[in-house]
């Protein structure tokens, strides 16, 4: 759940993206896990949806770093994080299961500018994006 003001609009990296809409300091938590809101779903329940389900979920959910059947859907607009090789936020716990993932600024953001993290991290790790 995001835990900071933001909004949606036109990236310049790809399509829609997250912005901040206050200032947000390095180090705060701007994005957590949080059970009963953001969900994981197994790869046999998310096979057995129909198409236009399983295509939904498919779209914003990522698969879990260790647990390869298991996919992670956040509720919100975090779902709208670009990648950066420079980004502006990083992923801490990704690699845990338990409810212990969260994101926090990798420095000093302004209102107005796009959220961002590093795709790469889930890559490191052998995943990809749902």
């Amino acid at each position: 759940m995001l835990l900071v003001l933001t909004k949606l609009n036109t990236s310049s990296i790809h399509g829609i993206g997250i912005f901040a809409d206050q200032f947000i300091k390095k180090g705060d938590k701007i994005w957590e896990f949080t059970p009963g809101f953001d969900q994981y779903y197994s790869k046999d329940l998310i096979d057995n949806l129909p198409g236009p389900a399983r295509n939904q979920i498919l779209k914003y959910a990522y698969c879990h770093i260790t647990k390869k059947d298991t996919y992670v859907l956040v509720a919100d607009d975090a779902r709208f994080f670009n990648h950066s090789d420079n980004p502006n936020c990083k992923d801490i716990n990704f690699e845990l299961l338990e409810d212990s993932a969260y994101t926090i600024a990798a420095r000093d953001i302004d209102k107005g500018e796009e959220l961002t993290v590093d795709y790469n991290l889930f890559d490191a790790y052998g995943t990809l994006w749902g």
